[in-house]
């Protein structure tokens, strides 16, 4: 019933991935909306959205809206905000994670950092020979990543639910106001 006509084509759908046809404020706008009209309160969307944060900083690809959701249950938090934190990790910024985590990663083990690391860090043919210390390191550089991240997060998205919440009721008030004062006449 409330399909499109013409079904996209594969092309654009990779394409919306990387560039989405909407825009990037019209995106953003929606999304924000969608977070601030969720059902609970502050808290409990902030922990969700914080934690798919959390998690997207983490090497686990393909994993990270599962451990998000696991994360967030713990948490006591929204599932729905969860998956939604997931979205920070994409293809525009995994790369900048990605690097980020394996250098932190390499000073936490003791590791020296050279400019050739980060060259072998991006060869596929050593990143195949090397996946167990290259996945460790990142594993292990992602960990205070997280930590910070999902604070981070939290107390930024707690204050912008709070606020986008309490404009909505101010209007919705003045509307149910304007509606009594027009019905009683």
């Amino acid at each position: 019933m409330f399909q499109r006509r013409t079904p996209k084509s594969i092309f654009l759908k990779i394409k919306n991935l990387f560039w989405p046809c909407m825009g990037w404020v019209r995106l953003v706008s929606y999304y924000k909306h969608k977070i601030g009209r969720m059902r609970g309160s502050p808290d409990t969307i902030a922990a969700g959205f914080a934690s798919g944060v959390a998690v997207s900083f983490t090497p686990l690809m393909g994993v990270h809206i599962l451990l998000g959701l696991l994360l967030s249950s713990v948490v006591r938090g929204s599932l729905i905000a969860s998956i939604f934190g997931t979205f920070v990790g994409n293809p525009w910024t995994f790369p900048i994670i990605w690097t980020a985590i394996y250098k932190t990663g390499i000073i936490i083990t003791g590791g020296s950092f050279t400019e050739d690391s980060i060259i072998h860090f991006f060869s596929l043919k050593e990143l195949w020979y090397n996946f167990e210390t290259v996945f460790l390191t990142m594993l292990i550089g992602s960990i205070p990543f997280a930590i910070i991240s999902w604070f981070i997060s939290y107390y930024i998205i707690k204050n912008l639910v709070a606020k986008y919440k309490k404009r909505r009721m101010k209007k919705l008030q003045k509307k149910i106001e304007k509606d009594f004062k027009e019905s009683s006449k």
